[in-house]
């Protein structure tokens, strides 16, 4: 089988992204895991997957972690895939929706970035103090599509994301998913740097959307952040997340935005 794909790169994130309008393609967990091999495969941190909707928008998303499992959201992945579906579009959309594990999202195309509308948080927790690899950490925990954890940090460069990370990952209250894990530095009130362990990628990933979101939202609680909150990666580029709070405390029209950049087409023989 010979696969056309597009590669996507949404701030440091990378994505394997495939058309299935028609639907005839069906590949196994061990198939996607060969495709996001780096050595092996085209490599990336996931593949994105366009189809048919099954409800009133335009399109379905479905996003597989490398390891071949799927995957509820991706928000990085939500801007390449907007950017993708509209590439295949006779007449252009300025917005779209489109079906997720998580729920519908909403995108609209802003120049070269794409603001997506992101579903809302839920399981809101802060400074939960937890024992990881012989250590108490103030761990907070929000999911914005996926699961979350949050810890600050005085220096990103001085943290052991992948030990930590890994150990955070899989701690026992995080189970029977596990969670992804964000250590994040407060810039200025409204600017904060963050590095992600991924779950499923198992390992440091330069962007994470939807972890971007959760550490804003976590760094607004805590920290009486300001509005719209500006997110520095570790790919190098800075996203904006806004959101509004209601009287009873939910979060509400979550947004991100940031880059979604076409790096190459290619075939790939399974």
């Amino acid at each position: 089988m010979t696969l056309k794909f597009t590669k996507m790169n949404g701030a440091g994130n990378d994505f394997v992204v495939l058309d299935n309008r028609d639907g005839s393609l069906e590949l196994t967990k061990e198939q996607i895991a060969k495709i996001c091999d780096r050595k092996n495969g085209v490599g990336a941190d996931g593949l994105l997957v366009v189809e048919k909707p099954e409800e009133r928008t335009n399109f379905r998303m479905r996003y597989y972690n490398a390891d071949g499992g799927e995957a509820e959201m991706c928000g990085n992945g939500a801007r390449c895939f907007a950017r993708f579906a509209n590439s295949l579009l006779e007449k252009k959309l300025d917005k779209m929706t489109f079906e997720t594990i998580a729920g519908i999202i909403s995108a609209e195309f802003d120049g070269e970035n794409v603001r997506v509308g992101l579903s809302e948080p839920f399981d809101l927790e802060l400074d939960n103090d937890l024992a990881v690899d012989g250590e108490l950490l103030a761990i907070s925990a929000v999911n914005t599509g996926v699961p979350h954890a949050v810890v600050f940090e005085e220096e990103l460069d001085d943290v052991d994301v992948l030990r930590v990370g890994a150990a955070i990952r899989h701690h026992k209250y995080f189970e029977p998913k596990g969670t992804n894990a964000n250590f994040v530095k407060i810039l200025a009130p409204d600017h904060i740097a963050i590095r992600t362990y991924e779950r499923g990628v198992e390992g440091e990933t330069l962007a994470c959307g939807t972890g971007v979101a959760a550490c804003a939202i976590v760094h607004f609680e805590l920290n009486d952040g300001d509005r719209p909150i500006k997110v520095d990666v570790r790919g190098g580029k800075t996203l904006e997340v806004n959101f509004r709070k209601t009287r009873d405390g939910d979060f509400k029209d979550v947004t991100l935005l940031g880059p979604a950049e076409v790096e190459f087409e290619g075939t790939f023989d399974l």
